[in-house]
């Protein structure tokens, strides 16, 4: 083997171990680049193939004739006399590119089945459209999008985020991070909670209104495990960690049940529930609460209930006792019929039911209204001549102007 094939070798074997990637890559690439570079030669064999001495270095080129089927039917050594001064040219640029390549595939590999993992990266450029975030050897994107709206990312702070796709581009994988998504709660808890991490204790359900208030549902496998306590530690500390992480984020820990009843009452804490009643066939749960606990059950702007909604999956409709003490007497009452007071074109104020029908007068009204059940309450006339709120003559008007 000559010196220059020696050198050749020992610095592919270098290059090799340097950046993780095998000789048998590095030969294979640069063969490939070498029937290229060989079909530009004159006279050059439409079909050839270059093959590399693994142990010696050197470097030969094959002529191939086929027949129709692709079969090699004839084979020459057609080398030309300074193949290695090209194979050097070429190898230099072949090597770089399939070690670009290479490093490329092997990122993407690390981090393509990842999706769902949770990262921590230092913040290296931000903009209204997306920050950065340096990872080690490739960078994250976190967009705008699943950005928190009042989180603030300054140049070289640290910051956990989720993975929720990584993608592969010609310059390499592109990781897609997201601070908002709630399965960042979850991977928190999972890093401070080692019930969690371990199986013992299971997160069912997770409602989250970023930078304001998270509720998770959790459960446990063993029976001798409290799950609320797991994750809420000693003193809180441990749904502390998470709470800092999140920069202030209120996380509020509730134990699941299969019984939706008893899910509700808890996804509605700190609030007390008098009563759950259930309707399946529209999915609504109307919760009785005592009066002083309505604001708290339905929460700042609607919040809490938003949230209970979200984590039991029923559309949550709350009354304090007093509101349904109300509606409940209102339907115990005289039931109304449907219709409404319309003024006809002589100017006169007449009732029109909602079945249809021949509009009726106010005189008409009267004297039929305790029969057809008219509602009073909806504008019927009153008693002492003045007209009522949708602008109906009263009785004793509509009888003097007749």
């Amino acid at each position: 083997m000559s010196k220059t094939n020696f050198e050749f070798l020992d610095a592919l074997e270098q290059i090799a171990r340097d950046k993780g990637i095998s000789v048998e890559t590095l030969l294979d690439a640069l063969a490939n680049a070498l029937v290229a570079a060989y079909k530009r030669t004159p006279d050059a064999a439409e079909e050839a193939v270059v093959t590399i001495d693994p142990d010696s270095g050197e470097i030969r080129v094959y002529g191939q004739e086929l027949d129709e089927a692709g079969n090699v039917v004839r084979e020459w050594d057609d080398t030309p006399d300074d193949f290695g001064r090209i194979a050097a040219q070429t190898a230099k640029q072949v090597i770089l590119q399939r070690i670009r390549e290479v490093e490329r595939d092997l990122k993407y590999e690390e981090y393509a089945g990842r999706e769902g993992d949770i990262v921590t990266g230092i913040v290296q450029q931000t903009d209204n459209r997306y920050t950065l975030l340096d990872l080690g050897k490739v960078e994250a994107l976190l967009p705008q999008a699943e950005q928190v709206s009042y989180e603030r990312y300054e140049h070289g702070a640290r910051l956990k985020a989720y993975i929720v796709e990584v993608r592969k581009t010609s310059k390499g994988p592109q990781i897609v991070v997201s601070r908002t998504h709630p399965g960042l709660i979850k991977r928190l808890f999972e890093l401070e909670v080692p019930e969690i991490s371990s199986g013992a204790v299971e997160i069912k359900a997770c409602a989250r209104e970023p930078g304001h208030r998270t509720k998770i549902a959790v459960w446990s496998n063993d029976p001798n495990i409290d799950p609320v306590g797991a994750c809420v530690g000693a003193r809180g500390s441990r749904v502390r960690m998470v709470t800092n992480e999140l920069r202030g984020e209120r996380v509020d820990v509730v134990p699941f049940s299969d019984d939706p009843v008893e899910l509700i009452q808890s996804a509605l804490a700190p609030a007390r529930v008098r009563e759950v009643r259930l309707d399946d066939v529209t999915g609504t749960a109307t919760v009785v609460v005592s009066d002083y606990q309505l604001s708290l059950a339905i929460g700042k702007e609607g919040q809490n209930a938003r949230l209970a909604a979200r984590l039991t999956g029923w559309r949550i409709d709350i009354k304090s006792e007093t509101q349904l003490a109300e509606e409940e007497a209102g339907y115990a009452g005289e039931e109304w019929a449907e219709g409404e007071w319309v003024q006809n074109e002589a100017g006169e104020m007449v009732w029109q039911s909602a079945e249809g029908g021949e509009a009726v007068s106010a005189t008409e009204w009267s004297q039929g209204s305790e029969a057809d059940g008219a509602p009073e309450a909806d504008g019927a006339p009153e008693a002492d001549g003045a007209p009522d709120a949708d602008g109906a003559p009263d009785v004793t008007d509509a009888g003097s102007s007749s």
